[in-house]
């Protein structure tokens, strides 16, 4: 099979041009299953729950998974830059981007092999696999200007991003219907087989349709291509005040990048810790998955003189920038509390029962009866939010009970070898489960601290929950102990209709559309064609700015949902312009190194965000103030943004080029 030869862009036939972009397009369809399946939904919870089940607690494999996610980075962030500059020099961005695909590929098929307390494998593997992803999209990245003529970047970027989305939701859509079909962990370990499979079959057409680049002519046959990039890369660096433009370009970039990949990595955990349920929460990120495909391509449109359709687009998306934040929070607030998913008022403590809250095992609020014996456990093995805990230990035949006022209450308990079978009362009655008796399996093969479970009644109000010792076991270990660190009463759960919301939705865009079609060309065409791609990635900035100001208010389900609905309106288009326009300004000889560079503060970009949070959380005990602070973030992004010539920028990038071309 014959590789794709060079030909400049403007001496292709024009079949020839779309199918290799539709090639490159198709690597982001490849490579994004890696993220939705591996990085965002499956692997952290495989990953807690089942690799790391033999570790202390899940606070304990949740700071192991982090400091994997940060070891990863730091690789990639060291990595890019100097491979970047070699794949320059000796003509290999292609060779570097199938090396890292490999080693992604390969790592991500072998965690089919992780099964229960194989952390240090499953750690390893994830680390290759962040790697390999992070390693190749520098080198994918790098090949835009070489595939796109440049009037045709900033489309042909989108579309790269619409396909990942659309690729990634595909598969994670299969996956999850895998995991709730198939018995065990044999869903999960497949999912991540079939995202090893769906990788390398679709970046197979990249390889074979996208020519390799010709190499920047700066090494000398004394050197070798190592001590060469060397020179080449610190010679960049040294001359970083030649290339102003784009330097300020990166400045901006990582600061409003920062709070957009805040936003896209926390929003779940937000929304978590708001009260919204799992199911809302997955659905809302499938919505944003499959809303973002059409709007990133409408965003890679803006910029285009030769898009026909502009004033239409930017009437839509600027309704959209008025109408949701205005239905969202008048629907909160006028609509039913049912249908809108309102918070009910705070269960309160009675004469009888306690109310919202948590309480420690040890508390006056329970009633032990039977043999117990009192301990101290560290917070690190059981909860991450206190400094040390009692846990109350019983014997066989030993009743643990809560009279609460509420309708869920969280259990936190410790399992380990010596631990036997509890059975769940509410109300002096067998809880059931799908017509089932609840009990709780304690037994584990080491011991671990932090074992939630939540135990729920049918309707709110004043209940008796009990949990008891039946001395039995459902394992082959001998051991009986029951070990409680503490109960949480839960607040009120948020009731909504999602048809209705989602219906209120599709409202919503199909007055848009309308909006759009019949004023869009009379009151729009002149601001749309001001519209460059800095103008149109500054509009996306606006647009992350009442997200994240709204978010701080934000109380709702249905607010939920149309704020996801508008973070898809921008999360692709932003990003998509963001690197056309890197592209744009870098020298195309250079291409490898400068994505490289990029790389490197797109890594930082997805450490400062959730440490702002964590910090947040720590002082005010909420991420509310976290989420509003990253208004700050995107004005100065954004302010920053305005001062960057991107015209004097492409001037440098193609003085740069003429003279790699006359040195040839």
């Amino acid at each position: 099979m014959a590789a794709a030869t060079h030909v400049p862009l403007d001496q292709l036939d024009e079949q020839t041009y779309r199918r290799r972009i539709r090639a490159w397009t198709l690597y982001d369809w490849a490579n994004s299953a890696f993220v939705t399946t591996v990085m965002a939904a499956v692997l952290p919870v495989y990953y807690s729950s089942v690799a790391g089940a033999t570790l202390p607690s899940r606070a304990v494999a949740t700071s192991y998974w982090s400091l994997g996610l940060a070891v990863s980075l730091f690789i990639a962030a060291i990595m890019s830059p100097i491979l970047g500059t070699i794949s320059d020099i000796a003509r290999g961005k292609k060779r570097f981007l199938a090396i890292f695909t490999g080693v992604g590929i390969v790592a991500t098929a072998l965690l089919v092999l992780v099964e229960r307390g194989d952390w240090v494998l499953a750690s390893l593997l994830a680390i290759f696999g962040r790697v390999g992803l992070n390693g190749a999209i520098s080198f994918y990245d790098s090949l835009l200007p070489h595939v796109a003529r440049p009037a045709d970047q900033d489309s042909v970027s989108a579309r790269g991003y619409a396909m990942g989305y659309l690729g990634g939701g595909i598969l994670l859509a299969i996956n999850v219907a895998m995991i709730q079909l198939l018995p065990g962990t044999l869903g999960a370990r497949l999912s991540f087989l079939s995202v090893a499979l769906w990788w390398l079959v679709f970046s197979i057409p990249l390889f074979r349709q996208v020519p390799e680049p010709p190499a920047a002519a700066a090494k000398s046959k004394e050197q070798s291509v190592v001590a060469a990039s060397f020179k080449q890369l610190w010679k960049t660096i040294k001359d970083i005040r030649h290339y102003g433009e784009l330097f300020k370009f990166l400045i901006a970039f990582l600061i409003y990048n920062d709070a957009i990949g805040t936003i896209i990595s926390l929003a779940t955990i937000y929304g978590a810790e708001l009260g919204f349920g799992t199911i809302e929460l997955i659905l809302a990120l499938l919505l944003v998955q499959f809303v973002g495909i059409p709007y990133s391509l409408i965003f890679g449109r803006l910029p285009s003189q030769e898009a026909p359709r502009r004033p239409l687009y930017l009437a839509y998306i600027l309704f959209n920038l008025v109408a949701l934040p205005l239905v969202g929070i008048f629907g909160a607030r006028l609509l039913p509390g049912t249908l809108a998913g309102t918070a009910s008022a705070p269960y309160i403590s009675t004469e009888n029962a306690v109310g919202e809250g948590r309480y420690l095992a040890g508390d006056a609020a329970f009633a032990l009866n039977g043999t117990w014996s009192q301990e101290i456990i560290p917070a690190a093995q059981l909860d991450a939010s206190q400094d040390a805990t009692y846990a109350m230990t019983g014997e066989p035949g030993a009743e643990f009970s809560l009279r609460f006022n509420g309708q869920q209450v969280e259990l936190i308990y410790a399992v380990g070898p010596d631990h036997g079978t509890w059975s769940v009362l509410m109300d002096g009655q067998p809880l059931l489960d799908d017509g089932e008796p609840v009990q709780i399996d304690a037994y584990n093969e080491t011991h671990r601290f932090g074992e939630t479970q939540i135990l729920r009644a049918e309707v709110p109000g004043e209940h008796l929950v009990t949990l008891v010792n039946t001395g039995e076991r459902n394992t082959e270990s001998s051991g009986t102990v029951m070990s409680i660190g503490e109960v949480h009463v839960l607040p009120p759960i948020r009731v909504s209709s999602l048809p209705a919301i989602i219906g209120i939705l599709l409202a919503v865009q199909a007055v848009g559309a309308l909006f759009a079609f019949l004023f869009g060309r009379t009151l729009f065409t002149g601001l749309a064609n001001s519209l460059n791609t800095k103008r149109s990635i500054l509009l996306a900035l606006v647009i992350y700015a009442v997200i994240a100001a709204w978010g701080f208010f934000l109380d709702s389900t249905i607010e939920y949902w149309l704020l996801a609905w508008m973070v898809a309106i921008v999360q692709g288009g932003s990003q998509a312009l963001s690197r056309s326009l890197y592209a744009a300004m870098s020298p195309a000889t250079k291409s490898g190194e400068f994505f490289g560079l990029f790389g490197v503060m797109e890594k930082f970009s997805a450490i400062l965000g959730p440490l702002l949070f964590a910090l947040a959380g720590t002082l005010f005990g909420s991420s509310r103030i976290a989420i509003l602070s990253l208004v700050l973030f995107f004005i100065v992004g954004g302010w920053l943004l305005t001062r960057v010539n991107v015209e004097e920028g492409k001037r440098r990038a193609q003085e740069e080029d003429a003279a790699a071309r006359a040195a040839a």
